[in-house]
């Protein structure tokens, strides 16, 4: 089974997605199930996990239905109120729905770089496991230090960190970065998706070559058992088709063994969000 462990959906309309500038053209359209599983298809993917872009509950259950309609949608990373004090309540709403594996808050714009350490956060956090839910981290670099507190209080909950925390990859910057994730790696419970990369280079002119010494770190630190393939289509489409991207990571792990490419390209994601 291969999977693509990080992807979006979305029904274009500037309200909804403000975050999309018009520097980002190319994104503003649809982009659903069957735009999707053509790309897939072309490379010889089997499955997919649809992650949130708006922070709203309608977004999880609009994910969730969609996996309903789509076999090859194997779980979802939703949305909910980690804040707040009907938390519980809400978890509650979605009890039974199988494909709802895991949830993401998008930290890397609160303007606050400490927020997750906020007790109310820390509560909301605390009440993903006995709901048999795990937690997506989508960071940048400078929110390591607080990922590795937050981690701490939480060791049996189960974290993926996305886009292998958003490198300066641009400035061709390695450290901090690297320190930070080999410390993070050292925690058992985190996985972390080679995924998010080429769009923190020069969209236009990156290259395979540019992107070794991160992809390299994250193999050494995490390695392949809890390393994961997720293209971050269709956001990745601002610096590369779905293919390239997946050449890209195919031709970096091609010289691992059998096993280990497996893990990357399928056995990870399937572990790691319980995939079925």
């Amino acid at each position: 089974m291969i999977i693509d462990a990080h992807h979006h959906f979305w029904q274009y309309s500037p309200q909804e997605y403000g975050w999309i500038s018009d520097a980002m053209a190319v994104l503003k359209r649809d982009f659903l199930p069957p735009d999707l599983e053509q790309e897939i298809r072309q490379v010889g993917i089997n499955g997919v996990v649809s992650v949130q872009a708006r922070q709203s509950l309608r977004e999880t259950q609009w994910l969730l239905e969609l996996a309903d309609k789509h076999d090859f949608i194997r779980g979802v990373v939703g949305w909910v109120p980690l804040v707040s004090m009907d938390l519980a309540c809400e978890l509650g709403k979605l009890a039974g729905r199988t494909k709802l594996k895991a949830v993401r808050h998008v930290l890397q714009d609160e303007p606050d770089d400490n927020y997750m350490l906020r007790p109310e956060f820390d509560r909301g956090i605390s009440l993903l496991k006995d709901h048999g839910l795990r937690y997506d981290i989508l960071i940048f670099e400078r929110h390591l230090k607080q990922s590795i507190q937050l981690v701490d209080r939480h060791p049996e909950l189960t974290f993926i960190l996305d886009h292998v925390a958003k490198p300066r990859i641009r400035e061709n910057v390695v450290s901090p970065w690297r320190e930070h994730m080999k410390e993070l790696a050292n925690r058992p419970n985190v996985y972390c998706k080679i995924s998010g990369m080429a769009t923190e280079a020069d969209h236009a002119n990156w290259t395979d070559t540019q992107l070794r010494p991160y992809m390299q770190t994250a193999l050494e630190a995490f390695t392949p058992r809890r390393l994961m393939f997720g293209s971050d289509w269709p956001v990745c489409l601002l610096a590369a088709p779905y293919k390239r991207w997946n050449e890209t990571v195919t031709n970096f792990i091609a010289p691992l063994s059998d096993g280990e490419r497996s893990r990357i390209m399928g056995g990870t994601a399937i572990e790691a969000y319980g995939l079925n």
